[in-house]
């Protein structure tokens, strides 16, 4: 695989340096702009003295079903690495349902006839809320009425990982009030058992990343397989009761709960059963997707392991096949950045700490596990701290730092690509203060780089995946600030609809950055091409045009 024409390698820049400010976006409004109102000296520089524009980075400029869709860092790095648009898994597992198709299928075919034939329960786990990032409400009820009304499957239990992070923070009543209502109706309708069997906060059970911190693991399989774990009546007294106890607890921090009823817990995985992960996206998945998959699973031990028929809503890893049973097709994603630039002998780098350590490679690299060449790839992870991200808002950004540094300074790779994931993680949390730190680690660490690419003579370009910190507070269609019941603002967890910033520093004083004003609506899609020219390689024709003049 080549690119269809190529200048040649003495002609590049020494180093072009790839930096990723995760979760930091483009705001004019400074009301809880955590990016405004921190103090980012070398950012300012940079918008002041280097060309820039601004890209589109969420909805339809990213492969998901609508305009309203926030971005998220999944499918920005795969816009990035790949140059070119590819439906992404909001839109897939719409038109799977829409078609009919997911019923169709040997993967949705295996889970009911699996119940069935051992008369087991089908379960389903997952991100609850309608956030469309990792999962969407809507997805699971529409399975629920298939099961119900279709297959007459006659009992359901549906585990939920409470979100207050692409959704408001304590919105999760919003959510189950409604869903039980459902439930209660199917049950009416269907002559049927279908209830919630338990759950907990997505921070602290199941949803682990990256294998950051595999106790989240444990902790999901116990209550969602054991049925192990505080009991509660309802999902809306659980709730209640924590947040009770818990003053400002937000959802995605609440601990885990089991319902039972005077037998005790109602949802136990067991033998026979049929199991449904319904987070379409990857990352999130994949860990809980191995401990109920692999036979030889050593990480912990799965007490009890029962004998099921385990699914994803989609493969969330090509290259490794997890899961082997999955509803929906994922997006094959092929001919990317990576595999052009290997393929003409350049030399790479990609970094990042572990919470951001997948996005830089498996992501960037469309959905592929390890490296495309061995000879030319280098990648490196920092470890991520395991405590709350609000308690240590500069995260691992030093750390990154320091080794990108020392990358440059070996004269020895042609591209270096890394993410500082502060803005996205610290913007999760909700509190201001934090976000505002991490934003200024990211501008302290941002000069450094820049000081070192001066040195190098490289080129160093910055811009962003989706926003984030940079709308920090909760606003109505009018764009006041919506309050709390002490007047405090409600803080914003999700990502948001901004643009992000795309800056070209040329330390090399070799060419002149001029972007195309030909490109109306530049989003994270044009990158690549882009990357191309400051390397001096021509872009592969499938890519999107380029943002810069010629």
């Amino acid at each position: 695989m080549a690119a269809n024409s190529t200048h040649g390698k003495s002609h590049r820049p020494k180093t072009l340096i790839f930096v990723v400010m995760d979760g930091i976006g483009y705001r004019e409004n400074q009301l809880g702009n955590a990016v405004a109102q921190a103090y980012t000296p070398n950012l300012d520089w940079l918008l002041q003295n280097c060309p820039y524009t601004l890209l589109k980075a969420h909805g339809t400029a990213v492969g998901l079903p609508s305009d309203s869709d926030m971005g998220n860092s999944e499918v920005g790095h795969n816009a990035i690495g790949a140059g070119r648009l590819f439906p992404q898994g909001a839109k897939l597992v719409n038109e799977a349902i829409a078609s009919g198709r997911i019923f169709q299928g040997k993967g949705w075919r295996r889970l009911v006839d699996f119940a069935q034939a051992h008369r087991g329960t089908f379960h389903f786990i997952g991100l609850f809320s309608d956030g469309n990032v990792h999962s969407h409400l809507d997805h699971l009820r529409a399975m629920l009425l298939h099961l119900a009304f279709e297959e007459k499957m006659p009992r359901v239990r549906v585990h939920i990982l409470l979100d207050g992070r692409d959704v408001g923070e304590t919105s999760a009543l919003e959510y189950v009030l409604p869903f039980e209502k459902f439930l209660r109706d199917i049950n009416t309708r269907a002559n049927a058992d279908y209830r919630i069997a338990g759950g907990g906060g997505r921070m602290k059970i199941t949803m682990d990343r990256y294998e950051a911190n595999w106790d989240m693991v444990v902790t999901g399989w116990k209550t969602h397989v054991a049925g192990e774990g505080r009991a509660f009546a309802t999902a809306e007294e659980a709730i209640l009761t924590y947040r009770r106890e818990n003053p400002g607890v937000i959802d995605q921090d609440l601990p885990p709960f089991v319902i039972a009823d005077e037998s005790g817990p109602v949802g136990r995985i067991q033998d026979g059963d049929s199991v449904v992960y319904f987070n379409f996206r990857g990352d999130r998945a994949i860990e809980i997707t191995r401990a109920f998959e692999e036979k030889d699973f050593k990480i912990f031990e799965r007490d009890p392991n029962p004998h099921v028929l385990y699914a994803g809503m989609m493969e969330y890893d090509t290259e490794l096949h997890i899961p082997k049973n999955y509803l929906v097709e994922p997006p094959r994603i092929e001919h990317t950045m990576n595999e052009y630039l290997c393929a003409r002998g350049l030399h790479l780098m990609a970094i990042s700490e572990t919470q951001k350590f997948g996005h830089v490679t498996y992501f960037w690299n469309g959905n592929r596990s390890g490296k495309i060449d061995e000879r030319l790839e280098q990648y490196v992870e920092i470890r991520s701290d395991k405590v709350p991200f609000q308690e240590r808002p500069w995260m691992k950004a030093a750390e990154i730092t320091d080794r990108v540094l020392r990358g440059i300074r070996l004269h020895r790779y042609d591209m270096i690509r890394l993410n500082f994931p502060n803005g996205d993680m610290v913007g999760h949390t909700g509190v201001f203060q934090a976000a505002r730190i991490a934003v200024e680690a990211v501008d302290l660490s941002l000069g450094r780089i820049m000081a070192a690419a001066r040195e190098a003579g490289g080129i160093l370009v910055v811009t962003a995946d989706h926003g984030n910190a940079e709308e920090m507070y909760e606003t109505d269609k009018a764009g006041n600030v919506k309050r709390g019941p002490n007047g405090e603002p409600r803080a914003k967890t999700a990502h948001t609809l901004n643009p992000v910033w795309f800056i070209v520093y040329d330390t090399s004083g070799t060419r002149t950055v001029r972007f195309n004003p030909a490109i109306e609506k530049p989003g994270l899609t044009n990158i690549a091409a882009t990357c191309f020219q400051l390397l001096n390689l021509a872009p592969p024709e499938i890519y999107d045009p380029s943002l810069l003049a010629d």
